[in-house]
């Protein structure tokens, strides 16, 4: 565990990338039950997308559910200033 810095509150990944506020739990869970109306990504802030899922009802559900699985096994998303999300 790193100690929290002002610009990093949450702490560094490994790669010494700084740790979002936001839950990649969350996330995931929110795109998975959601996720037709975008509300995972309006989350992590990614607006333009949440905009295209709410018109597209997240892809006939296939974007929204695949999204979600991404959301909850991948370490590698960002929130919309680039920070990962926590585990």
């Amino acid at each position: 565990m790193t100690v929290p810095t002002p610009e990093a509150p949450y702490g560094v990944d490994p790669l010494g990338r700084p740790y979002s506020d936001k839950s990649k739990i969350v996330a995931g869970i929110l795109q998975l039950f959601l996720g037709t109306l975008g509300i995972g990504r309006f989350y992590v802030g990614s607006v333009g997308v949440g905009i295209a899922q709410l018109l597209t009802c997240g892809g006939l559900g296939f974007w929204a559910l695949i999204d979600g699985i991404l959301f909850l096994t991948s370490n590698d998303r960002t929130d919309s200033q680039g920070r990962v999300l926590r585990g």
